[in-house]
């Protein structure tokens, strides 16, 4: 787990005092599964579900926030980024124009 989604586990988690409530329904297959992982991890089925969720989440948001690029790709976006900007007539046309709405 990178450091920032540890950062971020550590901060929901702290931040936030466990006073609101989240209800999950599962299948009986499903409620042993968790039950048993939890109990491996040693934690409750509710520590462990908002520790899995809390991740999830910080995944799910840092895969829109941020992305990475190896080494080569990052020189290949810079170069397109340093660019000349290049004329687009028919870009400036269609933005020069009201639109349908106005």
């Amino acid at each position: 787990m990178g450091q920032l989604v540890k950062k971020r586990v550590a901060m929901a988690a702290g931040i936030h005092s466990k006073s609101e409530r989240i209800d999950v329904r599962a299948t009986m297959p499903v409620k042993q599964l968790l039950q048993e992982a939890a109990r491996l991890a040693h934690k409750n089925v509710s520590e462990f579900l908002l520790d899995a969720g809390i991740i999830a989440a910080n995944q799910t948001l840092a895969d829109r926030t941020r992305f990475e690029l190896s080494d080569e790709k990052w020189l290949a976006f810079q170069a397109a980024l340093d660019q000349p900007v290049q004329a687009k007539p028919k870009l400036k046309k269609l933005l020069s124009n009201p639109g349908l709405l106005g």
